[in-house]
């Protein structure tokens, strides 16, 4: 027999064997089956949970999103941009009953199990059969390790089949982690509710404390959320959480990390939780970090999957000039002047008007995160309007009567509201608007910013967005441009109708005085003092208007066509831009960028964006090579002249002295500044300030209408700026402006202009001899008998005409915008 014969022979009989074996032994099929069964179900859990599973590794270097942290120019924390609260710890940030308290109530054989509970997980699968069909949620059974897992890496999807992947992830990332990463990555991950994920987080929004302030009692109520956030964290549940809390702390003792003396203490505790706060702790500079958060998306994107520094995600921490101090002066000092204006006037219509066929006026309220904060008003809307009864609903659901009911008030309105006796009485938001601006000069970093009387009833920033004629505050750039093509301070300059001639088809053109006042031959800085419309188009168009609009364009004001009306400030511009221009002014014609950002960081302090990028060359040598020390170039840009950029500043103190703005002159500190009106009058300005501060303010409607005749920017704008100063009048050195390399200081007649070698500047506000600034070579002479005799009898008819004026305008209004202040240009009046 051949070897292959016998091969078949001896297999054929092992399988006829085997098949009797198997025939008679029913428990052998059996095993078979489920063993069969078993890699059949491996490989079908295979397939449906563990195949398209994320990699576990990827948590060693998990950054989870954060919000972007503000800080003032302090370096205080300020704001913050947040979709949900997040505070990012590290372990040994925990404190360690706090620790216990999740250990008690989520896991308390963490530190021993591989990451899956199997007592635990048998119970949960025994509940889970139970309700099975039920419509109840079963017991979830999940290890802490579980949970990071379900909260990192899946979704919160409720099925068996997240369950095991759970467990599967859980056996991975206990490989890859430690305990105690494990446990610092659920801490700072787990849901706590109130838009809170992470203990830090979740201790402000119910305790408004940080997680080392925590007592005993609300580290244990921390403990119970994870279980039901939504259900324990509300005030009408509170027996149900003391009952879950008090169980956490009897779980601690039994754990031995606590005594039982110290756990019925704590047990003995009340809640103690804080009602839910609208948001993050945030200063009131609305305006200002709309304007920050705008620039940052621009720069770095919004949510998570524009880049890893991303605002809503990217944990950044961004370093502002914002001076909360400043700011709160800014809001008031505006607030107070539109209010001011409004007077009487009464009521001005609704904020806004909701749908009443929606339903649900309250919920509609909260979704439209209109707010106010002044005083003790708050934001309404009227859900019932009956003849003169009516009730007001607020955002949290409470209701109220509403008293002091305007006749066109109907069901629907939201408004402003404040208590009145048993319950609240209808205010009235201005309806006049406007925009102020605080900038440091030599730095360019804005300060303070309100672009309205709230940015909670709106975000539009009337400081950075609203176009609007600068009117007469434009007027120093035009008399700069004149300084620096041949005028001085004391130069003449006729007061009188100016004509010219525009060519074949447009005829003769001519600037008259609107109230036909005027006239005569007075110095530039009158001129500018006493704000003359024709003086300035004299000066205009001998400078030439094509330089004129080439110095507003050099300043960043706006960028004109070369038309006379444009030096009477017929273009439109922003605050911002004018407080910037003026700021170069008073920084010697050196203009530095405004930013209200000064550096922004990482997440891991790494600075990746910073406002001033000047280099420091050898700054960071090890030793020091006895060269100078190394100094940071210059910034900016020299915009002016530096002694014109003096001599128009020098010029601008006396506005305040004895001009359109002497309401700032009893502040007793060195100022300058410019008012503004423009026609109608539509809006009124002031900007100016000290070699410290330079603010900025207009007034007027969102719509541009009449304002009425004696609105002027002496009266309603300057005052704006003078009760900001007074407020922080701390912030403000006294210091004065120093004049630049090559300015000669000389005596001269106020009126005349003409140099004197007799008398000498006084305190007064209207001396007959002042300091004025001239550039080297260009000191006016010597004045004569006949000068002197023609300046008296010019500084008598002053006098006169004053005089007269006073009889027909308010002793108000006497020192405010000057009375020529607007022009006719073929048939309009600019």
């Amino acid at each position: 027999m051949t070897y292959s014969e016998r091969l078949r022979r001896e297999t054929g009989g092992f399988f006829l064997k085997l098949r009797e074996v198997w025939s008679e032994h029913r428990l052998l099929r059996w095993f078979v089956y489920l063993v069969l069964a078993g890699i059949l179900a491996l490989t079908i859990i295979w397939i449906l949970v563990a195949r398209n599973l994320p990699d576990a590794r990827m948590l060693v270097n998990y950054q989870p999103a954060l919000p972007s942290v503000v800080r003032g120019v302090d370096g205080e924390i300020v704001h913050s941009f947040e979709r949900e609260r997040r505070v990012q710890l590290q372990y040994d940030d925990f404190p360690e009953p706090l620790i216990e308290a999740y250990l008690s109530a989520e896991d308390k054989t963490f530190f021993s199990h591989g990451g899956v509970d199997l007592p635990g997980t048998i119970n949960a699968v025994i509940d889970y059969a139970t309700k099975f069909g039920s419509g109840e949620r079963a017991v979830g059974g999940s290890t802490i390790t579980q949970q990071v897992a379900k909260n990192v890496l899946l979704s919160n999807e409720y099925s068996v089949t997240r369950k095991l992947k759970e467990m599967v992830l859980a056996r991975e990332i206990e490989d890859v982690l430690t305990k105690q990463q494990i446990l610092e990555l659920y801490l700072n991950e787990i849901p706590l509710g109130r838009r809170s994920f992470g203990v830090q987080a979740a201790a402000r929004a119910y305790f408004d404390k940080d997680v080392d302030q925590l007592d005993l009692h609300e580290m244990a109520f921390l403990a119970i959320l994870p279980k039901a956030p939504e259900r324990y964290g509300r005030a009408a549940n509170a027996e149900l959480a003391m009952e879950r809390r008090n169980f956490v702390l009897g779980q601690m003792a039994e754990n031995d990390f606590i005594t039982e003396a110290e756990a019925r203490a704590a047990q003995a505790q009340p809640l103690g939780l804080q009602r839910q706060q609208p948001g993050a702790r945030s200063a009131d500079a609305g305006y200002f970090f709309e304007s920050v958060r705008r620039e940052l998306i621009d720069r770095f994107g919004e949510n998570a999957e524009d880049g890893d520094n991303s605002v809503y995600a990217g944990g950044l921490w961004i370093r502002t000039s914002l001076d909360t101090e400043l700011q709160n002066a800014a809001r008031d000092a505006l607030r107070a002047g539109l209010l001011r204006y409004h007077g009487n006037r009464g009521w001005t219509g609704p904020i806004a008007t909701l749908n009443v066929d929606e339903g649900n006026l309250s919920g509609q309220l909260a979704s439209s995160n209109l707010g106010i904060n002044y005083e003790d008003w708050r934001v309404g809307v009227v859900t019932e309007r009956s003849g003169s009864r009516a009730t007001i609903a607020f955002a949290n659901g409470d209701t109220s009567p509403l008293s002091g009911l305007p006749d066109n008030l109907k069901t629907g309105d939201v408004i402003a509201a404040s208590p009145s006796g048993s319950g609240y009485r209808v205010r009235t938001v201005p309806e006049i608007s406007g925009g102020f601006v605080a900038e440091q000069p030599f730095t360019g970093r804005i300060l303070a910013m309100q672009g309205g009387f709230d940015s909670r009833l709106g975000d539009f920033n009337r400081a950075t967005q609203a176009d609007r004629q600068p009117g007469s505050t434009i007027k120093p750039f035009v008399y700069a441009t004149g300084l620096e093509n041949g005028f001085t301070p004391a130069s003449e300059v006729p007061d009188q109708t100016y004509c010219y001639y525009q060519g074949a088809g447009l005829g003769e053109k001519c600037f008259r005085n609107f109230s036909g006042r005027g006239g005569g031959v007075h110095t530039m800085r009158w001129g500018l003092e006493q704000s003359r419309n024709l003086m300035t188009i004299h000066i205009a168009m001998e400078a030439g208007m094509e330089n004129v609009v080439k110095t507003i364009d050099r300043v960043g004001i706006g960028d004109y066509e070369p038309y006379p009306a444009f030096a009477l400030g017929a273009g439109e511009t922003t605050v911002e831009k004018m407080v910037s221009a003026y700021s170069a002014l008073a920084n010697q014609g050196r203009q530095m960028p405004a930013t209200t950002i000064d550096f922004v960081q990482d997440r891991t302090g790494k600075v990746i964006w910073r406002a001033d990028r000047r280099a420091c060359n050898n700054c960071n040598m090890a030793e020091w090579d006895g060269n100078p020390m190394p100094r940071f170039a210059a910034g900016g840009r020299q915009v002016l002249d530096p002694g014109t950029a003096f001599q128009t500043v020098h010029m601008l103190e006396g506005v305040v002295e004895r001009g359109t703005a002497t309401v700032l002159r009893d502040l007793d500190m060195p100022l300058f500044g410019k008012t503004g009106t423009t026609n109608g009058p539509t809006n009124v300005w002031f900007v100016g300030g000290s070699p410290d501060v330079v603010a900025g303010v207009y007034l007027g409607f969102d719509q541009p209408r009449n304002m009425g005749g004696y609105a002027q920017g002496g009266t309603l704008a300057a005052p704006i700026v003078k009760q900001f100063i007074s407020d922080t009048r701390e912030k403000w050195s006294g210091s004065p402006f120093v004049a630049p390399e090559g300015i000669r200081m000389v005596r001269v007649n106020r009126l005349s202009g003409k140099r004197v070698f007799e008398g000498w500047p006084t305190d007064e506000p209207k001396p007959a001899v002042i300091w004025e600034a001239f550039k080297a070579d260009t000191e006016p002479p010597i004045a004569t008998r006949q000068d002197a005799i023609a300046a008296k009898r010019e500084e008598v008819l002053d006098l006169i005409r004053r005089a007269r004026i006073g009889a027909t305008r308010s002793r108000q209004s006497v020192a405010a915008e000057e009375p020529v202040d607007f022009v006719e240009e073929q048939g309009g009046i600019y």
